[in-house]
């Protein structure tokens, strides 16, 4: 059975956690709560553990969890996390990274999914500095339940009420199929630019930064695939739990694709990998008087229209990076090399694209079905393309 984990923090809609716990177990999932320290100052943590069958957890230095590390020990089983009711203060704990109690210290220890039900008066709400958590957490994969209007603990009326219990449940069992999506299958994703070398210190590569597939592979690990991400050189950490080979120039790029592509059911081409390489490299730095008037490039190879020639039943996405007809020139590209998808952006604005963390992009299918999303994060961005693959994917 299932385990979800339902972090309560102190606001006086905590009494809604019990209509939550009874949601979940009706549809027979186990729950354990975990308290902060002020919510059982509000109600009894011996309420929640009748309820839920298990010990509620407040304290992460109990003599009853020295023989173990509680929190990392149940953050390797929670198929989810749930926070309802969430306050100013917790949201403000997980965006900073302050982990200073079980539940906060739980976050920074769970891979699973993240859902945030937040509750509190309006004015602290709309807080400028409450907002700018929320929108930081959205933009490292957490999700939200957002608040309802009506009458508050106050007596006021406005933004800040706990949503609904039988919404936050939905929600809740939405993104807990969604982690499960792709469950037994596995994305190779590339990602970042390659360096061609002319000798030790001088190479030609491009301005990507690999965000575009970092995200991808994080969210297809949050939906649960095996995820094998090739990337050339970044300044990111490669996503935990993705199996990760990195690269510099496009001959060890196109290796270490061909290495992986028969283990993959779907293949992300997301690299912005080099056009070109120099014809002679060197294996010492070259004096610039003796570089000559011309230096000479060829060429790479084509890795993405060399896997469509074999790809059978795998779903291969290509990315068109263009600066003008960017529709019509990714249409090319998807005919020429015999993809089931392709991502193009137009990369000549400074906002969007090479080294932002957002894009905007249109989805191009071999029907000539064709999706333009606004600018968005390319947190959000990814969530799009994968919901397409599995879209067509059925």
């Amino acid at each position: 059975m299932e385990i979800i984990v339902l972090g309560v923090s102190s606001s006086i809609s905590l009494y809604k956690a019990c209509e939550i716990i009874r949601g979940f177990q009706e549809k027979k999932f186990q729950v354990q709560v975990i308290m902060t320290k002020n919510a059982t100052r509000l109600i009894s943590p011996l309420l929640f553990s009748s309820l839920s069958g298990k010990k509620v957890l407040v304290d992460p230095f109990e003599e009853e969890y020295s023989e173990k590390i509680a929190h990392v020990t149940l953050a390797k089983e929670a198929s989810l996390l749930l926070v309802a009711p969430a306050t100013a203060n917790i949201i403000g704990k997980f965006a900073s990274g302050v982990a200073d109690d079980f539940l906060s210290t739980f976050y920074m220890a769970a891979e699973c999914p993240k859902l945030i039900a937040p509750a509190m008066n309006e004015v602290m709400y709309l807080h400028k500095q409450t907002q700018q958590n929320i929108q930081k957490l959205q933009a490292a994969g957490v999700k939200f339940v957002e608040p309802e209007r009506g009458y508050l603990a106050c007596e006021d009326e406005g933004w800040g009420r706990l949503a609904a219990p039988e919404k936050i449940i939905k929600e809740s069992l939405s993104l807990l199929v969604k982690s499960k999506s792709l469950k037994g299958k596995t994305v190779l994703v590339t990602a970042g630019p390659t360096r061609e070398f002319l000798d030790p210190v001088r190479f030609l590569t491009n301005r990507s930064s690999g965000k575009m597939g970092y995200e991808l592979a994080e969210e297809a690990l949050r939906r649960g695939a095996e995820v094998i991400l090739i990337s050339g050189p970044t300044h990111i950490f490669p996503p935990p739990g993705a199996k990760f080979r990195k690269i510099q120039t496009a001959q060890e790029m196109e290796k270490e694709v061909g290495k992986n592509f028969a283990r993959a059911d779907i293949v992300l081409m997301a690299a912005a990998v080099s056009d070109f390489r120099f014809a002679r490299i060197s294996s010492q730095k070259t004096k610039k008087d003796k570089l000559g008037e011309k230096i000479e490039i060829i060429p790479t190879s084509d890795i993405l229209e060399k896997l469509s020639r074999k790809k059978g039943k795998k779903f291969l996405v290509g990315f068109a990076a263009e600066t003008e007809k960017v529709v019509k020139n990714a249409l090319m590209k998807m005919q020429k090399k015999n993809l089931d998808l392709v991502v193009a952006n137009n990369v000549s604005g400074e906002e969007i694209g090479f080294e932002s963390d957002f894009n905007q992009v249109s989805l191009i299918t071999p029907e000539g079905e064709t999706i333009h999303t606004e600018k968005k994060s390319k947190l959000e961005i990814s969530r799009i393309i994968l919901d397409k693959i599995e879209e067509i994917l059925g």
